[in-house]
């Protein structure tokens, strides 16, 4: 599987917010997308999915026009967990997670065994089992990161999108997010990453793309992008990451 975007631009109101960006994303691979606040990491994700209506450039998913195929066909292909955690519906967390699965079913047989299997698996895979009859709505910033990124999850999808996939969540579930990120990679999916730490960048990724002003600026180890030079450049920071401990 590759994933490809080649030239996205985006522009609203005449201010370019992304410039002719191009970048991969193979199967087998973790890959953070990274960048001060304003580069356009989000924005820069959103297109890649079709979902930012000034969006410009070539999007390809192993050499097919992402953005033609059909509905439920991309659905299939790529899941997502968008930087937005609000939700209004009072349905029970599990439910949310069953959501991942609807590009799976047909018609209005309701929920197969397989799809049941596919939500417990990944509530079971970010703590959240004890989570599933409560309403989605009255969850803890963490507690809800958890259920929609299991709702990503659940789509068992080859490409897995996340934006800001530890936002709100503790060191021990931000460790265990990554590290859930890394064996999906492990286990054959591709994964693009929007992250701001840093230090779980360098630990975790197997790849960085480093996004300034709109544009990529680098991409490559994280040993070679993330050098004094352009911490300092971009990050107005001098020497290495921040460290965390192991």
């Amino acid at each position: 599987m590759k994933f490809e975007g080649k030239n996205v631009s985006v522009s609203i109101r005449d201010r370019e917010l992304v410039s002719r960006a191009s970048l991969h994303v193979s199967g087998g691979e973790l890959v953070g997308l990274i960048g001060p606040n304003g580069a356009g990491k989000s924005t820069l994700m959103r297109a890649l999915l079709g979902i930012s209506e000034k969006s410009t450039g070539d999007i390809l998913l192993d050499g097919r026009d992402f953005l033609t195929m059909p509905g439920r066909e991309r659905a299939r292909a790529v899941a997502f967990l968008p930087q937005e955690r609000r939700v209004e519906w009072r349905l029970p967390a599990y439910d949310i997670v069953m959501l991942g699965r609807y590009p799976h079913q047909a018609g209005f047989g309701g929920p197969s065994p397989e799809d049941r299997a596919a939500v417990d698996r990944a509530l079971e895979a970010v703590d959240g089992h004890d989570l599933g009859d409560r309403p989605v709505a009255v969850l803890s910033g963490g507690e809800r990161t958890r259920i929609l990124l299991a709702r990503a999850l659940a789509v068992e999808a080859p490409l897995l999108l996340v934006d800001e996939p530890i936002a709100a969540l503790d060191p021990y579930h931000q460790l265990h997010v990554m590290e859930i990120l890394r064996d999906r990679a492990h286990k054959g999916a591709g994964v693009l990453a929007v992250i701001h730490d840093l230090a779980l960048a360098e630990r975790f990724m197997d790849r960085l793309i480093l996004m300034n002003a709109g544009q990529i600026v680098a991409d490559g180890s994280p040993a070679a992008v993330l050098t004094p030079d352009r911490l300092a450049a971009i990050y107005r920071i001098a020497g290495s990451p921040p460290r965390r401990l192991p």
